[in-house]
């Protein structure tokens, strides 16, 4: 057993996920801690580099900005799509997120951010792009 979270640790953590301005996005406070194979994908590399070093017990907090957490909005990721288009026929709500398949078998995800009769604006970079962050953390155990 490890004393400090390391970037290939196995760690067992509460976390809280917020806006700047206080807005929750996920929190496991609550509920049974998460338990995430760090370097695995399981949480964002932002994220995960606020771990490392970390010790058993304590909260703490991490205010980051775009450039920290989930990078700058890029306008470039903004694409006006025709209905005919896009997965499901078009039948889409506003503020939707949609999958869309690549060449090669990827998968991508887009938000719908306006609709209207003939064409959707899909927004395809992550949804906290652009926001500045909170994540609160107590490591509850390293194995």
């Amino acid at each position: 057993m490890s004393d400090t979270v390391k970037a290939d640790s196995l760690v067992t953590l509460h976390y809280r996920l917020a806006t700047a301005d206080g807005v929750e996005i996920v929190s496991t406070f609550a509920a049974s801690p998460a338990t995430l194979q760090l370097g695995s994908g399981e949480l964002a590399p932002p994220l995960e580099a606020c771990l490392g070093g970390l010790p058993v017990g304590g909260r703490h907090v991490f205010e980051l900005a775009p450039e920290q957490a989930f990078g700058p909005h890029n306008p470039q990721l903004v694409q006006r799509l025709p209905r005919r288009e896009l997965p499901a026929d078009g039948k889409i709500e506003l503020h939707e997120l949609i999958e869309f398949a690549a060449p090669g078998g990827a998968k991508f995800a887009g938000m719908v951010r306006e609709l209207d009769a003939d064409a959707a604006l899909i927004d395809f970079n992550h949804p906290l792009a652009g926001k500045s962050i909170r994540f609160e953390v107590e490591v509850v155990g390293i194995l």
